[in-house]
């Protein structure tokens, strides 16, 4: 292919980044790496547009070249072209320089035999030590900004092969001064003091001669990298962020070390001098200095950490999260060494009146309330991995943490923790009353949750958040028995006030375990029980009768069973009831459950679940206990029974079990119409034999939308056209998603099969709905009210969507007609568009140009903005 214009290449890359797997696979995808290197050198295209080029192989390395060689060949080809750039000022060095590291990175290409690596190590080197390779290599303004480029590059070599340029200590320890560029060269030195720290301890080697000055390579001497040593380290790679350092100094893998006197100063004096700039950093550097630096000496005999000291004067008070949180890693990491009791007593107060302050954002208050839950004591008292809140830390002082129904559900749930573990406390004698106030202030909360959970109606997340606060309570006070007793009790009331509430019970249930949630199951056995089931909630009874029953009180639930039966008319009910009667079955229920399933078998409306209630029946009189709870096991490997009846038919053990198969239909998803209150899915079946009670399942990667119901077919033949079936979308943020789709179906055969099905993608635009219709000659003024509606608290932007051959008219009534709401073809279109669940798109089309069309974008939701720029830039593929 020849050389491209800048205008085919912005179709082009516009193309690759609305789908870049598709676009490779695509027949334009074979060559355009190899195009793209080409034309970085065609004096044709600007440096802006082989800039944009450059910025493609940054984001995209691994689908440009896949594999090693491909990846070298790059690489090198990238190099060949900085060296071939003219003396004169130019914006390709520096993203020549990181696209070359990231390609060589990216592709598995870096290391000992590569060339383009040999090449670029020394380019590196010179660059950051302020010596550039030549005298034509650039003018003197671009030198410090290279320098910058060339230590980031650096750093991300080393990042990614610990330990390759231990030989370089001594050389980045000199160019740490006044003149050279501080930021990049203290992270660089101080990642690479701290992999060689470790590399050294792990082999027991010396760090003789490593921190002394040394040169830049230069021709074919001595090279300082070191591929061996990074080969070693480089399947102990430790993350480069602030953390807690584990508590067992032998796991950090450092106490094998223990540098000679000559070797330990020179230690010191780089740690030192690193300390000394540290305060020219900006905060996050700062941070990740510090935790590189407190990880790298952690464990080294004769290391004291008072090194750390002068900068704690000034780290105490500061108010930036990112060094608060690094000065607590370093007290978890050296304790009392370096903190004093002044000092953790400052900390504390500091982390408590902060956690305090009415103005924090929300994210910052969580912050502070989580340093004081994991807070590293000098000297805890509890045993290890015991949550505890610090000693220092009492009642009084901790008056202002206590939860309040008006916080949010995630702070409420912060304070809660904190409260739980203040009543866990052992009840000292000058605290005992104390605590007994605070207990009963938690019972007192806890009962307002369920109140605002126990309203009919009400929201899920009231719902849920006092689930999750009774877990959390359940969790911290499981040795409390009188907190249990009343939490149990409290929550019985709310299952009676509020049936509906049935499935967080059961999952709440599956995760306090048998021994902490067993009085809890026996009350709601109750509760259940002891109904009428008449009511509307019988459904929710049997739901959580089919989780809570048990061999206890079989006369109550049997009683239940027998005038719930009269009630259940339609499939679902019915189906609910005989699940209550497996989980009886499995629990060894006997007796008077015969007489139940016999009735059932004769009663029951739907001829599916009369033959259920037959087979439990036979199962019940024919198989002994073992034997029965084998056949009503969950596992698809239950042995042959050893008993008559499955002696009569050799089939019967595959006929109880619901067998994997290959999917025996396609679905797929039709044109979708945008009238209704929300989003739906118009889903198309073909069936490739005759399917029987098919149910289709969905399932939501990332939980964005809500739980979807199943949807069922009473039969489906193939060669049969088959009507659409609705699936409607509530979404909890308008985002594009995956939904897992399984099929339990019945085969002629009378075979209940299960099948994976391919996942079904809804995109972002699945999602639009169209605004009610304005009056007419109202439709301007409508759309301008929408639009202004959106500032300030919204955001705006402006796309250029690409136009393909069929125009923008065409592309609007393709893509956009039901959304239209003002338009003066074809200067102008007014776009509106909702976005459930709350949220709004506005569109503004300019005039058509040759290759695309101008659209500025408003929205009440700054998130939607990437996507409906993705959305706009697919249209003219999508046509």
């Amino acid at each position: 292919m020849g050389r491209l214009s800048r205008e085919a290449w912005a179709q082009r890359l516009g193309a690759f980044r609305a789908s870049p797997s598709a676009f490779i696979a695509g027949p334009e995808g074979e060559g355009l790496g190899r195009d793209l290197l080409s034309d970085l050198r065609s004096e044709k295209l600007s440096e802006q547009t082989k800039v944009s080029l450059l910025a493609l192989s940054l984001e995209f390395p691994a689908q440009l070249w896949p594999d090693a060689s491909a990846a070298e060949a790059a690489a090198t080809s990238l190099l060949d072209t900085l060296v071939l750039l003219s003396p004169r000022p130019s914006a390709l060095r520096r993203p020549l320089l990181l696209a070359a590291t990231t390609v060589l990175v990216a592709g598995g290409a870096l290391g000992p035999t590569s060339g383009a690596s040999g090449r670029l190590l020394p380019l590196l080197l010179s660059l950051a030590s302020g010596r550039g390779p030549g005298r034509g290599f650039g003018p003197a303004s671009e030198q410090r900004p290279l320098q910058v480029t060339a230590c980031e590059c650096l750093r991300e070599l080393e990042s990614c092969q610990p330990g390759l340029l231990g030989g370089c200590l001594g050389l980045l320890q000199g160019l740490l001064g006044p003149e050279g560029p501080v930021q990049p060269l203290s992270l660089l030195l101080a990642l690479v003091l701290r992999n060689v720290l470790v590399a050294q301890a792990r082999t027991g080697a010396s760090l003789q001669g490593l921190l002394t000055g040394g040169d830049c390579p230069t021709g074919d001497g001595p090279r300082p990298w070191d591929w061996t040593l990074a080969k070693e380290g480089h399947a102990h790679l430790l993350p480069q962020a602030p953390s807690w350092p584990a508590a067992e100094e032998g796991e950090c893998g450092l106490t094998a070390l223990e540098p000679s006197p000559e070797e330990a100063r020179e230690l010191r004096a780089t740690v030192a001098q690193l300390l000394d700039a540290s305060y020219l950093l900006t905060p996050v550097a700062q941070a990740q200095l510090l935790w590189l630096l407190g990880w790298g000496l952690r464990g080294l005999r004769g290391q004291p950490p008072a090194l750390f000291k002068p900068q704690l004067v000034r780290l105490l008070s500061t108010a930036q999260l990112t060094l608060l949180h690094a000065v607590l890693a370093l007290k978890a990491a050296f304790g009392e060494a370096l903190f004093t009791a002044q000092d953790e007593v400052l900390l504390l107060h500091r982390l408590t009146m902060a956690a305090q302050h009415p103005a924090l954002p929300p994210p910052t208050h969580l912050f502070y309330l989580h340093c004081l839950l994991s807070f590293p004591e000098n000297w805890p008292l509890g045993a290890a991995g015991e949550e505890t809140i610090p000693l220092l830390l009492g009642p009084r002082l901790c008056q202002g943490l206590l939860p309040s129904l008006l916080q949010e559900p995630m702070a409420l749930l912060a304070h809660l923790h904190f409260l739980c573990l203040l009543c866990a406390e052992e009840e000292e004698e000058e605290e005992k009353g104390q605590v007994q106030i605070l207990r009963r202030y938690l019972d007192e909360l806890l009962a307002g949750l369920r109140q605002r959970a126990a309203l009919a109606g009400g929201p899920r997340a009231s719902a849920a958040l006092c689930f999750q606060a009774s877990y959390l309570v359940f969790r911290c006070l499981a040795r409390q028995s009188t907190v249990l007793t009343s939490l149990t009790h409290g929550l019985a009331q709310l299952y009676q006030a509020r049936p509906a509430l049935a499935p967080h019970f059961v999952d709440f249930l599956d995760r306090v375990g048998p021994e902490l949630g067993e009085p809890l199951r026996v009350l709601l056995r109750q509760e259940v029980v002891l109904g009428t089931g008449r009511d509307g909630a019988l459904r929710w009874h049997l739901q959580m009768l089919a989780r809570v029953a048990d061999r206890d009180a079989q006369s109550p639930t049997l009683r239940f069973l027998q005038t719930a039966a009269r009630h259940c008319t339609d499939w679902g009910l019915q189906q609910a009831l005989l699940r209550v009667c497996r989980t009886l079955l499995r629990a060894g229920v006997a007796g008077h459950l015969a007489d139940t399933l016999q009735a059932l078998a004769g009663q029951l409306e739907d001829p599916d679940c009369r033959d259920h209630a037959r087979l439990y029946y036979f199962l019940l009189v024919h198989l002994s206990g073992p034997k029965l709870g084998a056949a009503l096991g969950p596992s698809l490997a239950t042995p042959a029974l050893a008993s008559s009846l499955v002696a009569e038919n050799q089939g019967f053990a595959a006929a109880l079990t619901v067998q994997e198969a290959p999917a025996s239909l396609k679905l797929s998803v039709g044109p979708r119409r945008v009238d209704g209150p929300g989003p739906v899915l118009q889903l198309q079946l073909e069936a490739l034999q005759p399917l029987y009670s098919l149910e289709l399942r969905f399932g939501v990667e990332a939980q964005v939308y809500e739980p979807l119901g199943a949807v069922h077919v009473p039969c489906l033949h193939p060669g049969r056209p088959a009507r659409p079936l609705p699936l409607p979308l509530q979404p909890r943020r308008p985002a594009p998603a995956r939904l897992d789709v399984s099929a339990l179906y019945t085969t002629p055969t009378g075979r209940t099969c299960h099948a994976q099905l391919p996942p079904l993608q809804v995109n972002f635009s699945d999602l639009f709905l169209p605004f009610p219709r304005p009056p007419e000659g109202a439709e301007r003024d409508f759309f301008e009210e929408l639009w202004a509606s959106c500032l300030p608290k919204g955001a705006e932007s402006r796309v250029w969507c690409p136009l393909g051959p069929q125009g923008l008219e065409a592309l609007v009534s393709h893509h956009l007609e039901p959304f239209v709401v003002a338009a003066q073809p074809p200067a102008s279109y007014c776009v509106a568009i909702r976005l459930p669940p709350a949220s709004r798109l506005l569109l503004r089309l300019g005039a058509a140009h040759t290759d695309g069309v101008p659209v500025a974008l408003r929205t009440d939701d700054w998130t939607v903005l990437p996507l409906a720029g993705d959305f706009l830039r697919g249209l003219s593929a999508a046509a």
